[in-house]
């Protein structure tokens, strides 16, 4: 039985994969975004902090 469907199967294996691999990127560039929006709230705030001295 195997032998007889091994292309539908590597194909559905190959296809899930895929969609891991998307699904883990679209969540790792979220995190990037606010991991950058974060970084340039704390430039600002330390910018504003030596504006004041």
């Amino acid at each position: 039985m195997l032998a007889k469907y091994w292309k539908k199967i590597g194909m559905l294996i190959l296809i899930i994969a895929c969609i891991f691999n998307i699904m883990g990127k679209l969540v790792n560039k979220l995190s990037l975004n606010k991991e950058m929006i974060y970084s340039a709230q704390y430039m600002y705030e330390q910018e504003e902090k030596n504006d004041r001295k």
